[in-house]
């Protein structure tokens, strides 16, 4: 920055203070609420992208002759890297300046894509994933600080109301457009269309967005001092996390610790990040700025938007999933019960972006919680005679929560938090939504599949000639098919049914009191003397 720092009482050097941050603004033909919406446009189709091919991975994994289980990959890439890259957005934007990096962040998100509808193997599209992950990874954390900082407080609350839009929006449709396009046409065509996309985001950026003087004479002055990068910590985050992530999605297919693999990956993801938290707290630069934590409101705020994260890629990896594994829906219709819940939370968005900042965010984030809690427990009480209108109920009340979650979330984060140093608060929390999906997902995977083997087990016990239900039952079924074989085929096939929809109750209601454990957070939240968050 331009102007020397002090450490403050909380560890964190003190940017330079600025009484208005609208010298800083990013908006420039239209103003800046032109400036969100064609920003918007990139953003939205990166969020697209973690949703989209969910409802596809059935089709994805047989076309390039992997299980479902290793199909899953194509998701937690995406995310990994998203959640590496963004630690490191604020100092790429800083040197690269913010408008340029936001460019080619798009770019390489767009050719990338390209690379994942053409891809022959598994492998070739896992990596394509890794490279689109890391350009997509710059674009949400650079349109949250171009928000910030050409927002006066006031009004970033409207303003990250039409981010949460995108947020929420995206991942609510990825899943039915996921769908249609996989039925009708190809997988393949769920990457190519960010294609024309990429294209129209980026001729709109580069014309109507301004690179700010004031952003351009601190990046003259940090080449002036020289650039100083990270790579110590950079290198430990991405180590530990991939390490992590990957002990997570492979332990139980590798039978846990019996395994070489997770044995080292777990040994590499202690050291990695048990080695990046030693050395961020003691680097007087640090690539993810640890210390920011040390703001209550911030560290709580982190934390909420790391369980979001869960919340938001968990539902729409288990949902679809469950409604075609367990009640045989096609990728179409268990995207479009999704979308149809999903509805709601934009028609509710406009409502918390007027509200957020008017009233206590501790009001608006309590019973926010307790629908999202709600949901997760509709989720959990299912059979398999549920119904479409079931699953799309949960997504409704679970989607009328959501945006009274994102926006004050977003907004009481950067209460306390120094001007200059909202590209780092933004990216922290970008990074804790992706870092809670990625999660999210390997965890919920996790437990589906050891809770689906118990109760696999248990079931077949009763598969005896000694089970008088089970020799009515079998007895009946061949009169009806006329092969015992057959009919014990079937019989068979019901167990593992019953086993997987068990097995997603457990993983529903363990996730409804999650969310019940974090609603004490929210009440130690620091709002502004006006009660207000924002």
């Amino acid at each position: 920055m331009s102007a020397a720092t002090t450490a403050d009482a909380a560890g964190v050097p003190e940017a330079p203070r600025r009484a208005d941050p609208l010298p800083r603004s990013a908006a420039g033909l239209g103003g800046p609420w032109v400036m969100t919406t064609i920003v918007s446009i990139a953003t939205f189709m990166e969020i697209l992208d973690t949703s989209i091919a969910n409802v596809a991975l059935d089709t994805i994994s047989g076309n390039l002759g992997v299980a479902v289980d290793q199909g899953t990959w194509t998701v937690t890439s995406y995310l990994v890297a998203n959640a590496i890259i963004i630690p490191i957005s604020g100092f790429l934007s800083a040197v690269l300046g913010r408008k340029r990096y936001f460019l080619i962040s798009i770019v390489l998100f767009t050719v990338s894509s390209f690379a994942c509808a053409f891809a022959p193997s598994l492998g070739a599209l896992v990596l394509a994933r890794v490279f689109q992950g890391i350009g997509g990874g710059g674009l949400a954390p650079v349109e949250q600080s171009m928000i910030a900082d050409s927002f006066p407080p006031a009004k970033r609350g409207q303003a990250f109301a039409a981010f949460g839009m995108v947020v929420i929006v995206a991942p609510i449709i990825g899943p039915t457009i996921g769908g249609a396009i996989t039925d009708s046409i190809s997988w393949h065509w769920i990457f190519l269309i960010n294609i024309p996309v990429g294209i129209l985001a980026f001729f709109a950026t580069l014309v109507a967005v301004r690179e700010p003087e004031l952003l351009q004479r601190e990046r003259a002055e940090l080449f002036a001092r020289g650039i100083r990068i990270d790579w110590v910590g950079f290198l430990l985050l991405a180590v530990g996390l991939g390490s992590l992530l990957i002990m997570l999605d492979r332990g139980q297919t590798e039978n846990w610790f019996s395994s070489d693999l997770i044995v080292t990956t777990a040994i590499m993801a202690f050291l990695g990040l048990g080695g990046m938290v030693v050395w961020e707290l003691n680097h007087d630069d640090p690539i993810v700025p640890l210390r920011m934590l040390a703001y209550r409101n911030f560290a709580i705020c982190a934390l909420l938007m790391l369980l979001l994260g869960l919340l938001v890629f968990g539902t729409i990896q288990l949902v679809p999933q469950m409604l075609q594994g367990v009640f045989g829906y096609d990728a179409y219709d268990a995207g479009l019960a999704l979308t149809y819940g999903g509805w709601s939370a934009a028609i509710m968005m406009p409502l918390s972006g007027f509200v957020t900042g008017r009233v206590d965010t501790r009001v608006l984030l309590v019973p926010a919680f307790g629908l999202a809690g709600l949901s997760f427990y509709l989720l959990s009480v299912f059979s398999t005679q549920s119904t479409f209108a079931d699953a799309a109920m949960a997504r409704f009340v679970l989607s009328c929560g959501l945006p009274f979650l994102f926006i004050p979330i977003s907004t009481v984060a950067y209460l306390g938090i120094p001007p200059g140093y909202a590209s780092r608060a933004s990216a922290m929390l970008n990074f804790f939504r992706n870092l809670g999906g990625a999660f999210g997902i390997s965890l919920c995977q996790t437990l589906l599949a050891q809770r689906e083997q118990f109760h696999q087990s248990r079931l077949v016990e009763g598969l005896s000639g000694l089970n008088p239900t089970f020799s009515g039952a079998l007895h009946s079924l061949t009169a009806q098919v006329g092969s015992q074989t057959e009919a014990m085929a079937l019989l068979y096939q019901q167990v593992q049914t019953q086993a997987a929809m068990l097995s997603y109750n457990e993983t529903f209601r363990l996730l409804a009191w999650m969310i019940v454990a974090v609603i004490p957070l929210v009440l130690v939240l620091k709002v502004r003397s006006d009660g207000a968050g924002g």
